[in-house]
């Protein structure tokens, strides 16, 4: 019994995870029927029935409820009927499974000599609803805290990225491809952080319930919009990456005619990308709002470049290292061992976040293996990711040496100009008190 009851404890459990994710899938889905956006009514009015139905079966056959082995019962999405010992119970997927997959199957249920068994085949299969990645309720707290440390990191990411631009475009002494490439990458971050606070507003909305009517096309452009930025900041640290290395191995290159070539790789890719996954969502996988992706051939248009701009700057960032080595075993840079460590590992550090080489470890680190590869990946990629905005701006604007000499002109020429400007005014003072 005890067996039973912890069973019987687990799948409650279960179900309630289950509840949760389709509440939040359900809730930002458009349907022509309004019921579909109010998962708890559903739930509510299916229980009621449910307890009802029991309820006239115990009136009914009072005797034969009672000798019931298994004794009927509502686990937070399906009504369980009274069953005796040997009998396997098929029913329907749920409502509310059915709304997000529009497959229909069949789930059973043996009554055993402890009580009712585990569900089988289970969601996925029988409903085609993927629960895999989501884990048990006790954990909604730590998603919480990493969405609030990501939206922090996103916010001031956001904000000194946008410094970071305003100050290499106010300088003409600052405006060459370099920082071009720069700015791009920086505005990369920009639209990135944008997108997701703009996914979180429509997907976690609390008023999302009330007008979901109207949100089918915008929560799917919103996804959309969130793929295109989240590949193009991805794109553009390729760039970053192939700009060094091209700059570091070809002895003459046209800058100009390569800064073109990275305009189309940085923000044309992407876009072409994402109206190809676009298209097959449409056609083969139009279910809720897209922010989940069942179908792995579909998600791998997304996917497959993105891991594929990984392995390529790990590549590049191995070759530039090797470059950067290389000359510093020369015979002045071999005169001093500690200053040549000391700028081997600055030039390693300052690559790291320019190139997201970071990002290497999440892509080995299997998706499906377990919830703590799941958490983290949650923990390092998308909460302390979000904070590489802002250290990509500190690296390579406010501590970037250039940048520093032109702000202190900057400030010598306009304290300089106040000064003389004091001095002035003292002496037309002065002069007018003469004559």
């Amino acid at each position: 019994m005890e067996w039973a009851a912890g069973a019987q404890l687990l799948g409650r459990a279960h179900v309630m995870r289950i509840l949760l994710i389709i509440y939040l899938d359900i809730i930002v889905i458009v349907k022509s029927n309004p019921d579909e956006c109010d998962v708890p009514n559903i739930l509510r009015k299916e229980e009621e029935l449910c307890l009802e139905m029991l309820a006239n079966d115990q009136v009914g056959s009072g005797l034969q409820a009672v000798q019931a082995d298994c004794v009927g019962e509502w686990d937070n999405l399906t009504c369980w009927p009274s069953a005796s010992l040997g009998n396997t119970v098929a029913l329907p997927c749920p409502k509310v499974i059915y709304m997000v997959t529009h497959k229909q199957g069949f789930i059973y249920r043996n009554c055993t000599n402890e009580g009712w068994s585990e569900m089988f085949p289970g969601y996925k299969t029988a409903c085609g609803y993927d629960t895999k990645y989501f884990t048990d309720l006790v954990k909604v707290p730590f998603y919480m805290n990493v969405m609030i440390i990501y939206t922090v990191g996103h916010s001031t990411s956001f904000i000194s990225l946008s410094i970071a631009v305003a100050i290499l475009g106010s300088f003409r002494k600052l405006r060459c491809t370099r920082n071009y490439i720069h700015m791009h990458l920086f505005v990369s971050y920009i639209l990135r952080a944008i997108s997701i606070f703009i996914k979180d507003s429509v997907l976690f909305s609390s008023e999302d319930s009330q007008h979901c009517d109207s949100q089918s096309v915008e929560c799917k452009v919103v996804i959309v919009f969130f793929q295109y930025c989240n590949m193009a900041n991805f794109s553009w640290l390729l760039v970053e990456a192939s700009y060094l290395h091209t700059a570091l191995v070809v002895t003459v290159f046209s800058e100009h005619k390569y800064f073109w070539r990275y305009i189309v790789l940085g923000w044309g890719a992407p876009a072409v990308f994402t109206t190809l996954w676009s298209i097959a969502r449409q056609i083969y996988e139009n279910i809720g709002c897209w922010d989940v992706n069942s179908d792995q051939q579909i998600w791998w248009i997304i996917k497959g470049p993105l891991t594929g701009s990984i392995f390529i700057n790990f590549f590049l960032f191995l070759r530039i290292m090797r470059i950067l080595i290389k000359n510093l075993k020369t015979p002045d840079a071999m005169r001093n061992d500690l200053n040549q460590y000391r700028r081997l590992a600055k030039s390693t550090l300052l690559l790291i976040p320019l190139f997201g080489i970071h990002y290497i470890v999440f892509v080995i680190i299997p998706e499906k293996e377990s919830n703590l590869s799941m958490d983290l990946r949650l923990g390092f990629e998308i909460a302390l990711g979000s904070f590489q905005g802002l250290v990509v701006a500190i690296l390579y604007c406010f501590l970037n040496g250039e940048v520093r000499v032109e702000i202190k002109r900057k400030w010598r020429r306009r304290k300089g100009n106040q000064h003389n400007s004091i001095i002035s005014n003292g002496w037309m003072v002065e002069h007018r008190y003469i004559y």
